[in-house]
This record gives structure tokens, C-alpha cells and sequence, in this order.
């Protein structure tokens, strides 16, 4: 039977494509259902203050820091959006004195123009100058990660690729967003190949670092949550931490306060993660296959999936 054409983008595979009664299944769980979830291998933890939830993600890095030393270097791969945490990152290593030459940190990704170049520290979407603005130049000077043990996919990628065998990437944190990705691994085109059935999870696991076309829904989004609404402003594509890096991260982190997604769509990757249900269409359920994933809820934010006229 041919599956659903996208009621958001036709040219393209998103949730909408998924089988009608794995939807409305979703859409029933309730709060204690999520809670749930859990199973080996995949933890579904709840927050029940925006305080605790965002310094729990800010202790990830520090947890992460303090284990790296000259002969076994490792960090932590941090997202933007969330970025609440980075503060307190830079509040907690002052504080604590943590002495971070040796240790490593990678941003996911990073806007590039529509010649395939990465937008200029300047430009007001960077992601590397949000990184930098929010956490790293506000932490000591004889604290600070030397800036060759901070990796952004910008330049050369397969460069950036190769630091996840150089050093241990402890964990990988993420957020979600509406098209159900981390960083920026959109479901695919509908086109070639591709046309009748979307890629399967071993084939879409082998993406590496790319320069990668966002799809429609990613667009609006980050128009919305970090441009005020202003579509036109957002690029097109990005550069993105693929999966196959994802895959050597000992410890996946995915944080969701409710801003980035919405109840249904958080219902939706912690279910197909739990019953193992990966498919590309929705990129964030092919982490049912990593060993080690951490699904951060505020409690709050999960909600109720009815219809709410306003």
C-alpha cells in the first residue's frame, strides 16, 4: 500500500507520511503512558522546573569536562536550541575554577549560504557566534578551551568528521524540532530514488557531516523560535552532524522544553524509540537503534494532543 503524500511539503517525507493509526495511537498516550517508556538503552527522564531541567543539561557539560585529560581527551557535542543552558555552563566552570585546556566541545551545526558557505561569525543566525556570545568567551580567560579543541562544522567537514576518532565524544546533546530532527537531519526529499518509499534507517545511518537542504517545515521553524518570524532570513541550508558521528557519541541527549516542538510531536519520537519503530521520515526515531539514549522532558510541556480552538 503507498504511503501518505505529506500534508505539509508533497515533495517531501515528514510524519505526515506515517501510517494514519500509528498517528492517532500517538495521540492518545497520556503523561503517564510517556512515563512509561523507558526501556534498556533508552531513559525518558522529566523535569518538573525549567531551573532543574536547564541545569541538568548544563551539568551534562561539566560532568563531560572534568573527565577529559591530556592523554584520554573527550567532551560533549552541544546544540542551539536549546540554548538556556549555555550560561550556566559558563557560570558553573567559573565558579567550580574548571580548568578546560583539555577538554573538547563540538557545535552540531552551522548555517552555510547558498553557495555551500558557511554564514561569517557576524551573521545573526551563526550558530558558532551564538556558542561563543552565550558560553564561550564569557568564561575565564585562564579557563577557556583552547580554540583548537573547538570543532564546528564549517570548512572542511571531513576534517570535522574525523575529530569524533580523535577524541571521545561523551555525549551528544540535541534538541527536537517540529520536522522531528537533531541538528539538522531533515527527512529527504521525495524524489528519485526516494520517490514511493523514503530511505531505509541503515542507508539514512550512513550520512556522514554534509551540507544538507532543510526542509520547509525547519525553515518556518527556526523563523519562528530565532528570527521573530522572519522566513526570508533563514538560509536554506546547513551544515549538520550526520548520523554516522552521532553513532560513535557514547551517550545521546535529547532536551525538550516544549518551545521547539509540540505535545504530539514528542509523543511521537519517545514512542517509535520505545517500540523500535525507526524510519527516516521521522530522523529522530532512528536513534531506537543507538545504545544509549536519553529522551529530557519538562514535565509541563508534554500537554495534551486535543483540538483547542483560540
Amino acid at each position: 500500500m503507498a504511503r501518505p503524500i505529506s500534508k505539509v511539503a508533497p515533495d517531501w517525507w515528514d510524519y505526515t507520511t506515517l501510517d494514519p493509526q500509528l498517528l492517532n495511537d500517538v495521540a492518545k498516550l497520556t503523561l503517564k503512558d510517556m512515563e512509561k517508556l523507558s526501556r534498556p538503552g533508552f531513559q525518558v527522564i522529566f523535569y518538573d522546573s525549567l531551573e532543574d531541567f536547564y541545569l541538568a543539561e548544563a551539568l551534562e557539560y561539566i560532568t563531560a569536562w572534568k573527565q577529559s585529560t591530556a592523554d584520554n581527551p573527550c567532551g560533549i557535542c552541544g546544540p542551539i536550541g536549546p540554548t538556556e543552558q549555555l550560561p550556566l555552563v559558563t557560570r558553573l566552570v567559573n565558579e567550580l575554577e574548571l580548568d578546560l585546556r583539555n577538554a573538547h566541545f563540538w557545535g552540531m551545526d552551522e548555517w552555510v549560504d547558498e553557495q555551500g558557505n558557511p554564514v561569517p561569525a557576524n551573521h545573526p543566525l551563526s550558530f558558532a557566534k551564538a556558542d561563543m556570545d552565550l558560553c564561550f568567551k564569557r568564561i575565564n580567560k585562564n579557563l577557556r578551551i583552547p580554540n583548537d579543541h573547538l570543532h564546528f562544522p564549517t570548512g572542511d567537514l571531513a576534517a570535522y568528521s574525523k575529530t569524533y576518532d580523535e577524541v571521545r565524544c561523551l555525549v551528544m546533546q540535541g534538541g527536537q524540532g517540529e520536522v522531528k530532527h537533531w541538528a539538522f537531519n531533515d527527512p529527504p526529499r521525495r524524489k528519485g530514488k526516494y520517490k514511493d518509499n523514503p530511505p531505509s534507517p541503515e542507508e539514512y545511518r550512513k550520512l556522514k557531516t554534509r551540507v544538507t537542504e532543510l526542509h520547509p517545515m525547519t525553515i518556518v521553524q527556526n523563523a519562528r523560535t530565532s528570527g521573530g518570524g522572519q522566513v526570508a532570513l533563514v538560509p536554506t541550508k546547513a551544515a549538520t552532524v550526520g548520523p554516522f558521528e552521532t553513532w560513535k557519541a557514547e551517550k545521546v541527549s535529547i532536551w525538550q522544553a516544549g518551545t521547539h516542538d509540540n505535545p504530539f510531536g514528542m509523543r511521537l519520537t519517545s514512542y517509535m524509540i520505545a517500540k523500535k519503530l525507526p524510519d527516516p521520515s521521522v530522523p529522530m526515531s532512528l536513534l531506537a537503534d543507538h545504545p544509549n539514549v536519553q529522551f529530557n522532558f519538562y514535565r509541563p510541556a508534554i500537554g495534551t494532543v486535543a483540538t483547542e480552538m483560540h
